[in-house]
């Protein structure tokens, strides 16, 4: 089994002008760059429609085989926007009031049973396209709590974590009735933010088998966590990646909480692929170890570079890293057979 791509993340670059303004015309895009999948987002109907998707065998065959005449397939599904209103502390309603539709801003209550909703049909969409795994995030009650001051009350932290969970453990089902994985984006704003994060959600949900990781390294350069730790730690977990680079470059103004500036300017920030700090070469070989082999989708977001720059370097920068497993072992010349009597001869046993 080895990682797939090049792939990636259509979500950055969808838009009104062709051929950015439909699913058909992005896949021939994308294939003319060198990749041979797209990873879809779902928040436009126009774009793709997930209520159809849900219901309609005959929609994401569709879906499925205009990608297919452009050589791509469908990798996964996102609910990036839809995932974040399951949870929405209410200092954030304004902000987030935009990821919902205009019916629904200023009715959180109305606005999270339609997130919820969202994702239960992605997960049905999900299984009519026969894919695996989804991309999403958890949302956030405890956010604005990350820095312990003022001192949190004994107790706020787990109650928090029980209430994510609880609006998560339904839809967590069904994608466990669908054969779906959950891969919740690790990323700062989200509650589910680091490994430890992630291992309160998990103690709360009980271990959902369906409770997974997409692993996108340049949110952990932001933070400055071990990315590669990170991969020994959870890889039975990681189940979709995200191809994007970072860097952090601290100075004496302003570090990891970047001082209220615009991205250009923050220590941390986003870049295309080869242009920031990430080590692919030993994330691509400890994926490649623990036996990943779920898509490789470049997801860019560069504060410098153009988009139409970054996606076409994206794909060879990609190709570059794939690994092809070892078949055989590279001593295999030297060995001889192995059975059990030799094996005890060699120990000195017989």
């Amino acid at each position: 089994m080895s990682i797939k791509g090049p792939a990636i993340f259509l979500a950055q670059f969808v838009g009104s002008a062709a051929p950015f303004d439909s699913l058909a015309a992005m896949a021939r895009w994308a294939a003319d760059l060198g990749y041979q999948g797209v990873q879809v987002p779902t928040n436009d109907p126009a774009f793709f429609d997930l209520e159809k998707a849900a219901a309609s065998q005959a929609y994401c065959d569709e879906m499925a085989a205009v990608c297919a005449a452009a050589g791509i397939q469908i990798t996964e599904l996102s609910t990036h926007l839809q995932g974040q209103l399951v949870a929405v502390h209410p200092a954030y309603d304004e902000l987030f009031d935009n990821f919902a539709p205009a019916q629904l801003r200023g009715n959180p209550k109305a606005r999270t049973e339609w997130a919820v909703q969202q994702l239960k049909l992605a997960a049905k969409a999900s299984a009519r396209l026969g894919l695996k795994a989804h991309a999403t995030f958890s949302g956030a009650l405890l956010w604005h709590l990350m820095y312990p001051w003022p001192q949190r009350p004994a107790g706020l932290v787990e109650q928090g974590f029980a209430e994510l969970a609880a609006r998560w453990l339904p839809i967590l089902d069904a994608f466990d009735e669908a054969g779906v994985d959950v891969c919740y984006e690790i990323h700062p704003g989200e509650d589910l933010h680091d490994g430890a994060t992630f291992e309160r959600f998990l103690a709360a949900t009980n271990n959902h088998p369906r409770a997974n990781i997409l692993f996108d390294p340049s949110h952990f350069v932001l933070q400055q966590l071990d990315y590669l730790d990170f991969i020994d730690r959870y890889h039975s977990r990681i189940k979709m990646f995200h191809v994007k680079d970072a860097e952090f470059r601290p100075n004496g103004r302003s570090g990891v909480y970047g001082g209220y500036q615009n991205w250009v300017d923050r220590p941390g920030r986003f870049r295309s692929l080869g242009d920031g700090q990430v080590d692919f070469k030993s994330i691509f070989s400890k994926l490649t170890q623990y036996g990943f082999d779920g898509w490789a989708v470049l997801e860019w977001e560069c504060c410098l570079k153009d988009s139409a720059q970054g996606a076409a370097e994206g794909a060879p920068f990609i190709q570059r890293h794939l690994i092809q497993k070892a078949s055989k072992a590279f001593d295999d010349f030297a060995g001889g057979a192995a059975s059990e009597s030799r094996n005890r001869r060699i120990l000195g046993l017989e």
